[in-house]
């Protein structure tokens, strides 16, 4: 076919680069898989803060809230449309500020 020229191009460069980052070893995003009770499927969620993803362990029940824009993904994020908001009934801004511990 060949390469693409014009207008296509900078889509073709963008979404290239974009699949490139995730097969980076480098590339972090401070995300997390989570799998929903209610129809069991798996999504991704963000985790906020610096640091909080430390306070969620594996089959930790956590509680998840929409990221922005209405369901659709935010910012340089591609595909997270969730954020997590508690751990254990827990407010992960009080894990992070250590104000409280977590319910296990």
């Amino acid at each position: 076919m060949g390469k693409t020229r014009g207008m296509g191009a900078e889509r073709k460069k963008r979404t290239h680069r974009r699949r490139q980052g995730w097969a980076d070893k480098t590339y972090k995003i401070k995300c997390t898989r989570v799998q929903l009770i209610r129809n069991g499927k798996k999504i991704i969620a963000f985790v906020p803060n610096d640091g909080c993803l430390n306070y969620i362990e594996e089959n930790d029940e956590v509680l998840n809230a929409g990221f922005g824009r209405k369901g659709h993904d935010v910012g340089d994020i591609p595909g997270v449309r969730f954020k997590v908001v508690k751990v254990f009934g827990v407010s992960l801004l009080a894990l992070f500020k250590e104000k409280e511990k977590p319910r296990s």
